[in-house]
């Protein structure tokens, strides 16, 4: 057997299909997790339109504005009790403001960075590891800047001022006041974080995530049985939507779930008298990508006594 019941676990949190069906994918992937993912639900068992949003790893991200440029910055632990800890916090927060002067989204640079009490930035993240004994790192920052404009800054159920585990940012170019920008930004800030777009256009999808989709798309027309000519339009038209449902602008925004948010956006800039451009955006979620080993804690006790 080419998986595991967590394996088994892991494929029915994923995708919400039965436990059969995922051995049965696990099976026929000789137990790839995520070519099984792509199985069920080319089968149309999985309802996993994208990546899971569980995250596995602790931490915080802080975000921080300064005049028209913000930055977002992850740093992660090994438990949220480290999270909830002054000192952790205050690390976070100082560093993420740090962030504002480093150029680009360099993180190695942004370690090598002067730390506000002294020292870099790295050399206060292992004193932080020595004295909180636990493992602590930097893992990644996102910049963003407009010429004129606002950059705004949100926190979704923020664990202490712009600190939590989902911190999003706001570009707006525009001439127009900064209260009604602000105002718009927040709204903008509080659909992102609820409907997690990958990109900001369809153009700035990930290539390799669309052939994924186009191949999944392919599989299921190919079960329908109708004419190859139909089987294409079925797939281009589910890419098109998968496109549509996961860059930013072509999404329905949340607060009345119907108008896109281009559309949102130019209607506020009608309003103001002013073009408004969302020029750009920033969603950190604390552990994307990240895979935890789930431990057995029994077993191990068990492990420990049978030494």
């Amino acid at each position: 057997m080419a998986y595991t019941a967590a394996d088994v676990k892991n494929l029915r949190e994923k995708t919400g299909a039965g436990m059969m069906d995922c051995k049965k994918a696990l099976e026929e992937t000789n137990g790839d997790l995520e070519a099984a993912v792509d199985f069920l639900r080319a089968k149309g068992l999985a309802a996993a339109a994208k990546k899971s949003s569980r995250t596995a790893a602790e931490g915080l991200v802080g975000v921080a504005v300064e005049g028209t440029k913000g930055v977002a910055v992850e740093v992660n632990s090994e438990t949220d009790f480290v999270a909830k800890n002054d000192q952790f916090q205050d690390f976070v927060r100082k560093t993420t403001e740090v962030a504002l002067g480093v150029d680009g989204d360099d993180v190695e640079a942004l370690k090598a960075a002067a730390y506000p009490t002294g020292g870099t930035v790295s050399d206060k993240l292992t004193d932080n590891v020595a004295t909180i004994g636990e493992n602590q790192q930097v893992r990644r920052m996102k910049t963003v800047s407009v010429d004129q404009g606002v950059v705004v800054p949100y926190v979704h159920n923020a664990a202490a001022p712009n600190l939590g585990k989902i911190g999003v940012l706001v570009a707006l170019e525009s001439e127009a006041a900064t209260d009604l920008l602000e105002g718009l930004g927040k709204q903008l800030a509080m659909h992102i974080a609820a409907a997690f777009p990958q990109a900001l256009t369809a153009e700035g999808l990930d290539a390799e995530v669309i052939e994924r989709e186009r191949a999944i798309a392919r599989e299921k027309a190919a079960e329908s049985g109708k004419p190859e000519n139909v089987q294409e339009k079925m797939v281009e038209g589910a890419v098109a939507k998968y496109a549509k449902e996961n860059a930013l602008l072509s999404q329905v925004f949340v607060m009345d779930n119907k108008t896109p948010i281009q559309q949102v956006v130019d209607q506020a800039g009608k309003d103001a008298g002013a073009k408004i451009v969302l020029k750009d955006y920033v969603r950190f979620q604390l552990g994307e990508g990240i895979e935890k080993e789930e431990s057995d804690f029994a077993a191990e006790v068990a492990a420990a006594v049978g030494g």
